[in-house]
């Protein structure tokens, strides 16, 4: 087992009713699942995102903790959050790391994978009636 190691699971979920696509507005919420898979308790401590739409637009987001917490996680535990963001395209992805510290005052990151954002059921353009 890893000295230090926090491990990161992602569920994203497309929110269509916050999104309008007509407006070229995508909403898309997250849930972050970190484990603290290593030796030694650790906290973490900032967050550092960077989020990619269709266009090739890159927008990175940088900040202390996450949802208002900085969770201090002993070996075996977790902690969920559920967070979100807006793409002006109906695809895009995400990926980034967690700063954190340990108890012993070691430092490491912990990095998550890209994942997908996705628009389920929205097109590029609005489905029409012909009468």
């Amino acid at each position: 087992m890893p000295k230090y190691l926090f491990t990161c699971e992602v569920e994203p979920q497309y929110l269509s009713e916050q999104s309008s696509p007509d407006e070229d507005q995508y909403a898309f919420a997250y849930t972050i699942t970190i484990t603290n898979g290593g030796e030694v308790a650790a906290q973490l401590i900032a967050r550092h995102w960077i989020i990619d739409d269709a266009h090739g637009n890159t927008e990175q987001v940088k900040g202390l903790g996450v949802v208002g917490h900085q969770p201090l996680l002993r070996p075996g535990e977790s902690f969920q959050y559920t967070s979100g963001t807006r793409l002006a395209t109906p695809t895009g992805s995400m990926r980034g790391s967690f700063f954190c510290v340990a108890e012993d005052g070691e430092r490491f990151e912990a990095p998550v994978t890209e994942f997908a954002l996705r628009a389920t059921g929205a097109g590029d353009a609005p489905a029409r009636v012909l009468h």
